[in-house]
C-alpha cells in the first residue's frame, strides 16, 4: 500500500511539474508572439494554439469583417520563420502563404467585404521538429 501511493506520489510531482513547463513555453511564446502586434493593431482577444510535430497541419477558423485592416501573427519558437501559415476563404481558395513570403511572421490585409476564412499552420521543416504553433488576429484602430 505504501509503495503505491509512493509511486502514484512520483507520477503527480512528475505530471505537475511537467505541465508547468508547457504552459511556461507556451506564454514565453504568446509574449514573443504579441511584439508582431503593435499600436495600432489591437488584438481580437483569441489566441489559436496548438502542439505540433512536423508534418501535421493545425487548422483555425476566423471571420474577417470589411472595411477593417487585420494583421495575422503566426510563432513557433523565439525565432522568425519557423512557421508557415496559410489563410484560405470557405471554398479553400488560398488567399495568402508565408511560405510564398520568406515564412513571414505576419501579413497586413484588409477585405472589402466579410470573409469566412480557415488558418492552416505547419511547422517549416528546416526548424524544430515539434512545439507550440501560436496564432493571433489583430485589427487596426
Amino acid at each position: 500500500m505504501k509503495h503505491n501511493l509512493l509511486i502514484i506520489l512520483i507520477i503527480s510531482i512528475f505530471t505537475i511539474s511537467t505541465t508547468q513547463k508547457v504552459f511556461s513555453q507556451a506564454d514565453t511564446l504568446l509574449n514573443f508572439c504579441s511584439n508582431y502586434l503593435p499600436y495600432p493593431y489591437i488584438s481580437d482577444g483569441q489566441q489559436y494554439r496548438t502542439l505540433l510535430n512536423t508534418g501535421e497541419t493545425a487548422e483555425f477558423y476566423a471571420t474577417f469583417y470589411g472595411g477593417t485592416t487585420y494583421r495575422i501573427v503566426a510563432c513557433a519558437g523565439i525565432s522568425e520563420g519557423n512557421l508557415i501559415f496559410n489563410l484560405y476563404d470557405k471554398d479553400r481558395n488560398m488567399l495568402f502563404s508565408s511560405k510564398d513570403n520568406k515564412n513571414t511572421p505576419f501579413w497586413d490585409f484588409k477585405f472589402t467585404s466579410t470573409v469566412d476564412c480557415i488558418i492552416e499552420a505547419q511547422l517549416d521543416e528546416r526548424g524544430p521538429a515539434s512545439g507550440f504553433a501560436i496564432i493571433l488576429i489583430g485589427f487596426k484602430q
